[in-house]
Parts: structure tokens; sequence; C-alpha cells
């Protein structure tokens, strides 16, 4: 894993944001058990994968999607290296879902370019709970969105990392 610094160089280091409440349903205000399947699929499948490659991460609950970016920003402030927002958010009859969803990843990929530090995008936005259950890396799910998040914010992070700043040795100014 000398990618992830395991060599005696700087290991990368991960925060994990995970929602605990992520529901855009103005009448349904309790958690139901297949949204909490869901976080709980999605946060183990992360964890694994970042217990596969070594990475020392922390995992920091966070009331809700939309308080997902901020916690990012300050995770960034703290000096980890990469951060993987972990959710999902359920449409509801009301507009509340699009603003919620388009709050949270548009307040999520600012946190990536104002820092250039790598977000993994792990926030499940499904119409439906099965869509959420079939994406969210449990044993019977298609998808692991947890783990894909992971793998793409690492990716990502050992990139940055390789790349030479403009004006030095071989490159122009």
């Amino acid at each position: 894993h000398s990618e992830l610094g395991q060599d005696g160089e700087h290991a990368l280091a991960f925060a994990l944001l995970g929602i605990a409440f992520g529901l855009a349903y103005t009448q349904r205000r309790v958690l139901t058990a297949a949204l909490a399947i869901v976080m709980t699929g999605l946060v183990d499948g992360a964890v694994r994968a970042l217990e596969e490659l070594g990475a020392p991460y922390e995992v920091i609950r966070v009331p809700g999607a939309f308080e997902l970016p901020v916690m990012a920003k300050a995770a960034v402030t703290h000096g980890f290296d990469a951060v993987v927002a972990l959710g999902v958010v359920i449409r509801g009859g009301t507009p509340h879902f699009e603003y919620v969803c388009k709050a949270a990843t548009d307040g999520l990929g600012q946190v990536a370019l104002e820092t250039g530090v790598p977000v993994g995008f792990g926030l499940l936005t499904c119409d439906t709970e099965a869509q959420a259950l079939a994406r969210a890396g449990c044993p019977d799910s298609a998808e692991d969105k947890g783990r894909e998040a992971v793998e793409a914010a690492v990716s990502t992070a050992v990139t940055l990392r390789g790349l030479v700043p403009r004006g030095s040795v071989g490159f122009a100014s």
C-alpha cells in the first residue's frame, strides 16, 4: 500500500461522514428500518474498503444531508486528506427533496474545488427505499456505493499526491 503512504511517508487520512437522518419526507420524520439498513450498508462498505487499504479514518456522524458540506469542510480544516460523504435522501411529495439534494451536491463539490481535497460522493438520492437498498452495499444489494465513494476518494487523493507542481523540474511555468 505504498500509494497510501505505508512506506513511512505521511499516510492519507480519511474522514468518513455518515448522516444519521436523511429523509426528505415532510410528513414522515422517522428514520425507517429500511433507511437505517441503507446507512449501515453504506458506512460498512466504506469502512471495509478503508480497512482493506490500511487507511486511517474517522467516522463522523452528521444529522442530515444538508449538513454534509459544512462537515466536509470542517474535516478538511482538521487535516483530513480526503472526505467520504455518505447518506440517503428519499423523494417525498414536496420540492424539499430537490432543494436538499442540490444543496448537498453543490456544497460537496464546492468543498472539493475550494480546498483541493477529494470528496467521495456517496449520497444516494433515490425515488424509493427499494432503490436505496439496491445501492447500499448490503448482502442483497446490486451495488456498494459506500465502497465506490471510498475508491473514488482514494484514487483521487493518490493521484493528487503524485502530481508535480508547475514550475518544478521538467515542467514549464
